[in-house]
């Protein structure tokens, strides 16, 4: 086993905190990953990895050597794509963590034009809004939806997506139509709150170029895209969402759009990667992708 394949061993045990989730995600026999530690430590003469009965961690030498060999393999990956034909045809395995409404209404249907594009790339997809540790579970790329947190991931923005109030119009029958924000008050929300922290989120609005957040009651809160529409359609409240997903629901009248001259901001999409990813060619074909679909959607 040659140096580079140790250190890729070696980035994958600290990163998974774990021989046996290493070894399996590279392939290797849990005693081929064990041996190349082994004759890894002896070349290099330091303890890199302290070994516990719960988990495995990097000692301070094996944590100032991760940092080394993730800008090495990073910098071998790009170069070697250079010089080969993987920089005109991206080869290996992508794993992707994909917004999951995003996913089947931009992505999936036209999956099969990426993959025809790129045969040699082979993808593994998770779906889903959780919070995505992209380095410990060993994922190259995630597409998300929303204001970005603090990140130490490469963030690529990749559209702006519309937002808009709207209600059924059995609703707007029962309640009123609300003409100006002041008008809200009585008014019910089919409420949206986060599973990660329970959060409700307030329905935002744009006054004279400030953002102004509102929270209004309702008897139903879900952490769901499809069961957020349901219930608007079904007359339990006022939902504000991006409108590509209501767009049918509106040209079909199922719902109407309301304070309309007070639309909140855009939601960016994104795409995230770690830093160590960034010139990966199998992540670089995957952005652009992504970045195509997204570029006349408003």
């Amino acid at each position: 086993m040659d140096r580079f394949d140790a250190m890729r061993i070696f980035t994958r045990i600290v990163e998974l905190r774990s021989f046996t989730q290493a070894a399996h995600d590279l392939g290797y026999p849990k005693a081929t990953v064990t041996h190349a530690i082994k004759q890894l430590e002896a070349r290099l003469r330091v303890r890199l990895l302290q070994r516990t009965t719960r988990q495995v961690t990097p000692t301070p030498d094996g944590d100032a050597y991760y940092q080394r060999c993730v800008r090495l393999l990073a910098d071998l990956e790009e170069t070697e794509a250079v010089f080969s034909s993987a920089a005109q045809q991206p080869a290996g395995k992508l794993r992707i963590d994909l917004h999951a409404t995003l996913a089947m209404h931009f992505v999936m249907p036209v999956l099969d034009r990426f993959c025809a594009r790129y045969p040699l790339i082979e993808l593994e997809i998770g779906m889903g809004d959780r919070l995505v540790d992209l380095v410990r579970e060993g994922v190259d790329c995630v597409l998300r939806v929303g204001e970005l947190g603090d990140s130490s991931m490469v963030a690529r923005r990749v559209a702006l997506l519309e937002q808009v109030t709207c209600a059924s119009p059995a609703y707007l029958a029962a309640h009123g139509t609300p003409e100006h924000l002041a008008q809200l008050d009585g008014h019910r929300a089919v409420n949206f709150f986060s599973a990660q922290t329970g959060k409700v989120w307030p329905f935002d609005f744009k006054v004279e170029g400030q953002r102004r957040s509102v929270a209004l009651p309702g008897t139903v809160s879900v952490n769901n895209a499809d069961a957020y529409h349901a219930c608007c359609r079904a007359g339990m409240g006022l939902i504000q969402a991006p409108r590509y997903h209501l767009e049918r629901a509106l040209a079909a009248g199922e719902l109407v759009e309301v304070l309309r001259d007070w639309r909140p901001d855009p939601l960016p999409v994104s795409v995230l990667y770690p830093h160590h990813r960034q010139l990966s060619p199998r992540v670089r074909v995957f952005a652009d992708w992504v970045a195509s679909l997204f570029a006349d959607v408003h």
